[in-house]
């Protein structure tokens, strides 16, 4: 009998290690991520030990809290060093690509820009952060109200939006400083040429599938003048009806 007895104490004992174990690996999952930890680990190895030292550019990137754009399921994911997916086909970019992307522009207080493609917004208020004015067109209506909704929401006061065909850029709001364009076309389109401003910048992925260039064009005494900066791979530019420019 005296040994049933401590057997069976026995036998609890474990149960409640277990249990108290189980408690604690639980409590320690459910543990919030510390993003501003993940987005300063962001700036140090993904964009600063890559050559971007553009202090603006790196500032805006501290500033804005890229875990709010992307959907909850992919929040721990959202200081990695890759695309992520925001629905509807489309992605929010590379950090790294982002930061270059603004960092060639060289953008400041005083200028204005366009951006084609306003996903998940993170982009767009990486260039508030730098900008005067921000002018963002969405083809996808879901994406365009969800990103102007957080935005919103953060407070920024310097960003307009549309829905639309950024093919077409913004004639209204024209010249533009920079335009930064974030889907790729198979050629520049002829009215983002006209719409920039003379001695602007426009950044822009061109080509197909893995056959896609960041360009950077530059107008010049009226011309365009194009320099390539890397190989990328972007989501591809479509109309209204969903063909591909």
């Amino acid at each position: 009998m005296e040994r049933y007895i401590t057997n069976k104490i026995l036998i609890l004992l474990c149960l409640s290690g277990i249990i108290v174990f189980y408690f604690q690996c639980s409590a320690k999952g459910s543990q919030p991520f510390d993003f501003q930890k993940k987005r300063e680990q962001m700036i140090n190895t993904q964009i600063e030990a890559r050559g971007i030292k553009n202090k603006h550019v790196l500032s805006a990137m501290r500033n804005v809290k890229r875990h709010l754009f992307v959907p909850e399921k992919y929040k721990h994911q959202a200081y990695d060093d890759n695309p992520l997916p925001i629905g509807e086909g489309q992605t929010i970019s590379q950090p790294y690509i982002v930061a270059l992307m603004t960092a060639v522009l060289n953008m400041d207080k005083k200028k204005n820009i366009l951006e084609i493609g306003t996903g998940s917004g993170y982009q767009a208020a990486v260039l508030a952060e730098i900008c005067n004015k921000v002018y963002t067109i969405e083809i996808i209506d879901i994406l365009g109200m969800r990103a102007k909704k957080i935005l919103d929401t953060i407070g920024y006061k310097n960003i307009q939006f549309r829905i639309g065909d950024g093919y077409k850029g913004w004639k209204e709001f024209s010249p533009f400083d920079a335009i930064i364009v974030t889907c790729s076309p198979t050629h520049v389109p002829q009215p983002l040429k006209d719409q920039l401003a003379e001695g602007g910048n426009m950044i822009i992925p061109v080509g197909k599938g893995y056959s896609q260039y960041l360009v950077l064009l530059t107008k010049k005494d009226g011309k365009i003048i194009k320099n390539k900066v890397i190989p990328v791979r972007f989501v591809p530019m479509v109309r209204e009806d969903g063909k591909i420019y």
